[in-house]
């Protein structure tokens, strides 16, 4: 029988814990997003980052630019961001408008306050084996492996998609891990033989029902990052009905990685809220 890995239930988990160490703590985390344009689907995240601070007890920013906003501007969004002592944690939602350089938004914000984990240094201690803030989405993907114990030492682990907000940062999490890891992507060959020799199969492509059960292992463990839109729904990357007569676990889409995310993101700040206090504090 495949086992559904409920991120949903995982996160309103971890959440409550959070809550419980915030309110213990002593401290008021606060984290501050930047949003540039008016795409529902970004607007639609913001909100529901801000519903979880919220629920938590960690303090939330909005900072909402027009989609006409230059390069500069978010720029000098993010600099007062920074030098702001009460902000401890900094979110630009991306992707951004056409024209704003990402690349130099996501290396102005201080490493201290990327809590989604993709300033270059906090990028580098990861891959180094030193995670100070991982990527939110990898991280808590491997926070839902986790807790369904799904094995990962010596587990061969393929991940479809090489971007840098999922596909990097989750093969050097799992490679921390002690998994051995494959990345493939749009110039892998013989993809489907890749990703049968997998005993944990993530995709992470953006393409509905990508993933068929001729590229699953039977057995293996199925992780979806996809959010796509099919026919009116929202599906994911692998096509469920099909997979998940053959797969051990899988993650449904929606319920799966996303509210996993989120949660993450949350702790992510609070961890930068504890660092920052000890540093004050010396």
């Amino acid at each position: 029988m495949t086992t559904i890995l409920d991120g949903k239930k995982c996160a309103e988990k971890r959440l409550e814990l959070l809550k419980e160490e915030i309110g213990e703590s002593g401290l008021y985390p606060r984290l501050a997003t930047v949003i540039v344009g008016n795409d529902p689907a970004s607007q639609m995240y913001v909100r529901m980052k801000h519903r979880a601070c919220e629920q938590v007890g960690i303090g939330s920013v909005g900072i909402e630019l027009p989609a006409d906003t230059t390069t500069e501007a978010v720029l000098d969004a993010v600099r007062r961001l920074n030098a702001d002592p009460d902000i401890n944690g900094i979110l630009v939602q991306l992707p951004l408008p056409k024209g704003i350089d990402t690349e130099r938004i996501i290396d102005a914000i201080s490493p201290a306050k990327d809590v989604d984990g993709y300033h270059p240094e906090n990028m580098g201690l990861l891959f180094s084996g030193k995670p100070r803030f991982s990527s939110c989405t990898p991280k808590g993907i491997m926070t839902l492996l986790e807790e369904y114990q799904v094995p990962l030492t010596g587990a061969r682990a393929a991940v479809v998609g090489r971007s840098i907000d999922v596909g990097r940062p989750m093969a050097a999490l799992l490679l921390n891990a002690d998994a051995t890891v494959i990345i493939c992507h749009s110039r892998t060959q013989d993809l489907a033989g890749e990703l049968r020799r997998a005993d944990i199969l993530i995709s992470a492509v953006g393409k509905a029902h990508f993933i068929t059960p001729a590229m699953v292992k039977p057995g293996a463990v199925v992780i979806d990052v996809g959010i796509n839109q099919l026919d009116g729904k929202l599906v994911g990357d692998v096509d469920f009905a099909a997979v998940s007569g053959i797969a051990s676990a899988i993650t449904p889409v929606p319920g799966g990685v996303g509210p996993m995310t989120i949660a993450t993101l949350m702790e992510n700040t609070f961890r930068a809220a504890k660092e920052h206090a000890c540093g004050s504090a010396e």
